[in-house]
């Protein structure tokens, strides 16, 4: 297995580190701290990548993209998470809010949305969980009733754990629009405004700081059939696509390999005095680094043939977060073992407390480990 993916990826993997090298400061941790400059070194870092055709590079060119292939984009997955993610909120338009409106979007709704995201000027928010509808989706309550004048529509209910939801100009919105036999059916997709005055974004405090989580209210909110994303009564078929897509999104596993490679040279000559029960587990989670990019490449191969299986995503899925959750113990215990000095160490030390608060929703976001382990079992069974 050739992880380098070739001279062309690692061409490819230096350009983005000197961008990033040259234009994120040293001590970014994300785009959504306290501090407004954070956002703004995100938004202007995606309009650079937009502008050298970096941003979307595997999309369509007459979409805005370069046609390159799924690996390319994968080395961009990889080398913006283990940079925390300096295109801020734009991953979740670019990985897949842009490809599922290209795959069931109308024309209008191509023309209308892709080259914003495409640009690194849209942000999206996803209006899935709900108070008693998180892990189980397809119980979502929020409603979207027929307003008698032909084409439109009026949607009220409440979203949870939104995140971006308070700067975000659209939500990918899923609602009940009948109700079946069985609760997957019934349900649409909408495109929706976040600047709608019937749209009420309540921020939720966490540790993961500001724009994070947050609850929506959508009080009687009116949009039409041209917001409607693919079939009335079948987005049960969207979600389910977007779901796979969106769990191999992310390239957690590309932050854990960074921040361990580099825990012996930050700590230098402290490495050594480290337990050794403790440096075996550092070089154990390396090798489910290893275990998890073979999980998430097996994935990607299937997607570069224009499917993703279930099962895939959700054995790369349990197998990435719980990484995340394992490596940021082993990496907190090493920075408080060894208290590194000096101003490199110091932001070591920031970025691995970082990753340990990231790492504490990583099991529930994106449906739970629970639900993962389901449907990897209905995989298992079914084949």
């Amino acid at each position: 297995m050739d992880f380098t993916m070739g001279p062309s990826a690692q061409a490819l993997r230096g350009e983005l580190r000197g961008l990033v090298a040259e234009h994120v400061p040293p001590g970014f941790l994300g785009a959504f701290t306290d501090d407004p400059a954070d956002l703004e070194v995100a938004q202007s870092f995606c309009r650079l990548l937009a502008a050298r055709g970096l941003l979307c590079l595997a999309w369509p060119e007459r979409y805005g993209g370069r046609g390159a292939s799924v690996w390319e984009q994968t080395v961009v997955r990889e080398e913006m998470w283990a940079h925390h993610e300096p295109r801020g909120a734009q991953y979740m338009g670019v990985n897949w809010v842009g490809p599922t409106i290209m795959r069931h979007g109308t024309p209008e709704q191509r023309r209308r949305h892709l080259p914003p995201i495409a640009r690194g000027e849209a942000i999206w928010c996803q209006g899935f969980s709900e108070p008693d509808a998180g892990s189980d989706l397809a119980a979502v309550r929020t409603a979207a009733r027929r307003d008698g004048d032909g084409d439109g529509w009026r949607v009220s209910g409440q979203k949870i754990w939104t995140s971006y939801a308070a700067m975000a100009q659209w939500c990918f919105l899923l609602a009940r629009t009948s109700t079946g036999d069985k609760k997957q059916h019934g349900l649409t997709v909408f495109l929706v405004p976040m600047a709608d005055p019937a749209v009420e974004v309540r921020p939720i405090p966490s540790m993961m700081g500001p724009h994070h989580l947050n609850e929506v209210f959508f009080s009687d909110l009116r949009v039409t059939d041209a917001d409607v994303l693919g079939n009335v009564d079948e987005g049960w078929a969207v979600v389910q696509e977007v779901l796979a897509f969106e769990r191999v999104g992310i390239a957690r596993y590309a932050r854990c390999e960074r921040l361990l490679r580099a825990a012996p040279s930050v700590l230098g000559d402290r490495w050594a005095g480290l337990p050794a029960e403790l440096r075996g587990r550092w070089a154990r989670m390396l090798t489910h680094c290893r275990r998890a990019r073979l999980l998430a490449y097996q994935v990607v191969s299937t997607q570069s043939r224009g499917t993703v299986r279930p099962g895939d995503a959700a054995a790369y899925r349990i197998a990435v977060t719980r990484l995340d959750q394992d490596s940021a113990e082993v990496l907190m215990e090493i920075v408080a073992s060894a208290a590194p000095d000096g101003a490199e160490a110091r932001r070591f030390r920031l970025q691995v407390e970082d990753h340990w608060r990231y790492s504490r929703a990583s099991t529930v976001a994106s449906g739970s480990v629970e639900m993962q382990q389901i449907l990897l079992s209905r995989a298992l069974l079914a084949s």
